[in-house]
């Protein structure tokens, strides 16, 4: 049973946005067949709609394991999990990001989490994953890490 899950979903005004694509085939098209056309921008718009419903990575917290997108690490070999606001994930994103970091962002999701790396054979230093529900992920992260089955956790 996961201990959070979400999928990074695109915002409406993105599917808002991708119904430009009709008009457009319309305009470009409409000289050779105005049927065409119209069919063409509705092909054209279901297939952004698909991809971008199909491509939207799932963030999940389960059985001691991170999955983000298609990766997974288990939450042993990870540190304490930070939630950064928008302000915060822009600079993170920016001049405060490390080219050898892993990526599960979407530029529809303003928050994120950076989550340290642990293992020493591991080159990655850290994860920025996006949520819209950030203090939520990194509660889920940093409380999944604490001990269990009677181990001590002074």
């Amino acid at each position: 049973m996961p201990v959070y899950r979400e999928r990074l979903w695109p915002t409406p005004w993105i599917y808002i946005a991708t119904l430009l694509l009709v008009p457009a085939s319309i305009l470009v098209l409409a000289p050779v067949s105005m049927p065409a056309g119209i069919a063409t921008g509705i092909v054209l718009y279901a297939a952004c709609v698909g991809t971008l419903s199909l491509t939207s990575p799932v963030v999940e917290v389960a059985d001691g394991v991170l999955r983000a997108g298609r990766a997974e690490i288990a939450l042993s070999q990870t540190g304490e999990a930070v939630a950064a606001d928008e302000a915060h994930a822009r600079v993170e994103m920016g001049t405060g990001l490390d080219a050898r970091a892993y990526l599960v962002t979407r530029g529809w999701v303003k928050t994120l989490v950076r989550v340290p790396i642990e293992d020493a054979a591991d080159p990655v230093p850290y994860w920025l994953v996006s949520s819209r529900r950030a203090n939520e992920l990194a509660a889920a992260i940093n409380g999944s890490r604490r001990p269990e089955h009677g181990e001590n956790a002074d």
